[in-house]
């Protein structure tokens, strides 16, 4: 027997039988053997399944930190600590998704608000040819710009031309904003916003409030549910007539004041001449190196006269359109020659057609061939929202009345 047999006995024996018969490289058989021991002793499968290198160890972890656990303990250690991480996983994506959920209201409010001042309409949306959205206060407020600055007005966003000819109003998103919730200013509770205003009038009940006794001088204001016990322990009912009188003086001097306007068109209904029409100021640019916007209207004929109108923005101020403050002042002209002097009154209303809210002053003046132009008057617009809207438009259509004083 030889070295070599009597060395590696009949296994070796075997091998270098297989070696030197020519099916394999050299050595492949070895190698055969040492998988095939390696593959017995880790178990069946688990060196092709672990896509691992023959005679290396396995790379898994280790259960309960002990180091010497068999490869099958480490194997199941190994599938559950990845259970648990998949578990974990799955939760946080869960978790992820109903946060997104929950913020559905603030991801719709980043798409319905209005592009020009970024809060949710609070009535009429508008939007542009490429679809964005202006609430109608900004884009009245656009118009009245590039009416003041002679330019075309243009979507704050992809710079399309706007105007109310262009424009359309979305219905849709009008009654989508209306569901969204909004904070009561009293309560903070959130309610739809079509029902909020309803709410804050009648159902809140931390809702400012006034006490019944206000028209006996009572100055209390507090929250709706403190109103009862208010009204129990208010003292105005028990001052003396002395003191109720005082009070009531002062209230009717206040009244007496809001009352006097109507009470001088009743009397001037009383005139024997009375004329009115309707006027159509129409926007020109004066044609000074500095140009300035200015109104003016047809002749028209009232009281067998020819008259004109003329109005100007912010008292012809250079640049109107820098200032947030808008207002419209306007002179009554006399085109007519006449053969004595024409004492009148006149005031400016609103047009049959628009709903622009102004509140009527009475103006007089003595009209002759020498001083036939009244001077610059405000025309009385409640606040500057309403004189945006008259600028917006391509006209301005109001309702003039003169009452001839006879002498």
């Amino acid at each position: 027997m030889s070295g070599a047999e009597e060395a590696g006995g009949p296994a070796a024996a075997a091998a270098g039988g297989s070696a030197g018969s020519g099916a394999g490289p050299p050595g492949a058989s070895a190698m055969a053997v040492s998988v095939s021991v390696l593959g017995e002793a880790a178990g069946p499968g688990l060196p092709d399944e672990a896509g691992l290198p023959a005679g290396r160890p396995l790379p898994l972890p280790e259960a309960g930190g002990d180091p010497d656990a068999p490869p099958k303990k480490r194997l199941r250690a190994a599938e559950a600590e990845a259970a648990a991480a998949a578990a974990a996983s799955a939760a946080t994506a869960s978790a992820s998704a109903s946060a997104g959920s929950g913020k559905l209201e603030e991801r719709l409010y980043s798409v319905l608000c209005c592009t020009v001042c970024l809060d949710l309409p609070k009535a009429s949306v508008y939007q542009c040819t490429n679809g964005h959205l202006m609430c109608a206060g900004c884009f009245i407020h656009l118009l009245a710009d590039a009416r003041l600055k002679e330019e075309q007005a243009t979507c704050p966003n992809c710079r399309c031309e706007i105007s109310k000819s262009l424009c359309c109003r979305n219905l849709a998103v009008e009654k989508a904003v209306s569901e969204l919730p909004s904070e009561c200013g009293f309560c903070m509770r959130q309610f739809p916003r079509s029902l909020l205003e309803r709410h804050q009038k009648e159902e809140c009940q931390d809702r400012v409030t006034q006490c019944k006794y206000k028209r006996i001088g009572c100055p209390w204001q507090g929250p709706f549910h403190e109103l009862t016990v208010h009204e129990a322990e208010c003292t105005h009912p028990t001052k003396t007539g002395n003191e109720l009188m005082e009070i009531l003086d002062e209230m009717d001097q206040t009244h007496k004041k809001e009352m006097q306007l109507y009470n001088s068109i009743f009397s001037l209904l009383s005139f024997e001449k009375i004329g009115y029409t309707e006027v159509q100021f129409r926007p020109y640019r004066t044609d000074d190196f500095i140009t300035r916007l200015y109104y003016e209207t047809p002749r028209f004929i009232v009281l067998s006269q020819t008259w004109v109108l003329k109005a100007r923005v912010n008292d012809s101020e250079r640049n109107p359109n820098l200032s947030c403050k808008r207002t419209l002042s306007f002179q009554l002209i006399l085109k007519s020659k006449i053969s004595s002097p024409m004492e009148c009154s006149f005031l400016l209303l609103k047009g049959p057609y628009d709903d622009v809210k102004i509140n009527p002053v009475i103006y007089h003046f003595v009209f002759t061939n020498e001083n036939n132009e009244t001077d610059y008057v405000p025309l009385p617009i409640i606040d500057s929202v309403e004189c945006n809207k008259l600028l917006a438009a391509k006209n301005i259509n109001l309702r003039l009345f003169i009452f001839q004083i006879q002498k």
